[in-house]
């Protein structure tokens, strides 16, 4: 995964993130709004994975990623955000030290030999798990913007996206009886945490929530189930300095439960970060 752009208009090196953590931080808790939504929802709606519901989650991801809904324009991004995870790169943030960056330029390279990334392979075999470039620069940075120009990289980037985060995420919605919301809310916990088993990854924290309430699968309450999930959500957050502003959850996903919107239908009004966003 990977955190907001830097913003030129800041110092040098400040993140959104940095800047804004102190305001973000005095917000008041997010209001009780009427769940008017959640009485009207029909008995079978669409999941997360309807074409229409996939392309406001990709929005509302990349509102916390990049600040822009244009998740789009993500394909060539690359930089290093200075979170001990080395590059962080393309629409989901595949960084060079967790093996996902590693996993998605073997795919494009077994797709399209000889491409522009193909050569870097060793150079990411050697510095998986670490933070480090070497081997990598100067050249790689240059070339996963090239290699973005190709519509077969781009098709990588979504099949690895799907493969790794969104697919794996969904399944565990449906299987927990959740609707688009809380298959949302999984989809983006495996972004950030990763889907392994460790204390801050998404095993970990949905077993903390079924710990303290049921999903409608177990004959569980719907939304009482996403408080507890996003409870433990934030508080895996907050034990790292990267991810502690909260406010992807905070005045956004709990502003869409509280609203009783367990179908993410549009309209959504959130915030993430202090920049508002709006999907009519």
């Amino acid at each position: 995964m990977r955190h907001p752009h830097t913003d030129p208009a800041r110092p040098e090196g400040t993140s959104r993130r940095t800047v804004l953590a102190m305001a973000c931080a005095s917000l008041a808790a997010v209001p009780l709004f009427t769940p008017s939504r959640a009485a009207a929802a029909p008995a079978r709606t669409a999941g997360l994975d309807d074409p229409a519901k996939k392309e406001i989650a990709m929005q509302l991801v990349s509102s916390a990623e990049n600040s822009s809904l244009d998740w789009k324009a993500q394909y060539g991004y690359i930089e290093d955000i200075g979170d001990g995870r080395g590059y962080t790169a393309g629409i989901i943030g595949f960084c060079s030290g967790t093996g996902d960056m590693l996993d998605l330029v073997q795919l494009y390279a077994d797709r399209s030999p000889g491409n522009a990334l193909a050569g870097h392979l060793p150079a990411l075999r050697a510095v998986d798990g670490t933070d480090s470039h070497e081997g990598l620069d100067p050249g790689f940075p240059d070339d996963w913007r090239r290699a973005a120009e190709d519509p077969e990289f781009r098709r990588a980037q979504d099949d690895e996206r799907d493969r790794v985060y969104f697919d794996p995420a969904v399944e565990q919605g449906r299987a927990d009886g959740l609707r688009t919301l809380g298959q949302f809310a999984y989809y983006d916990a495996i972004v950030m945490h990763g889907n392994g088993g460790d204390a801050l990854g998404f095993g970990s924290i949905r077993a903390r929530a079924l710990g303290r309430a049921r999903p409608p699968a177990q004959g569980g309450d719907e939304v009482a189930y996403l408080d507890a999930f996003l409870d433990e959500r934030v508080w895996a957050m907050k034990q790292e300095e990267a991810h502690s502003d909260t406010s992807r959850v905070d005045t956004a996903q709990r502003v869409f439960l509280r609203e009783g919107n367990l179908d993410l239908e549009p309209p959504l009004d959130w915030q993430v970060y202090g920049d508002s966003y709006h999907i009519g």
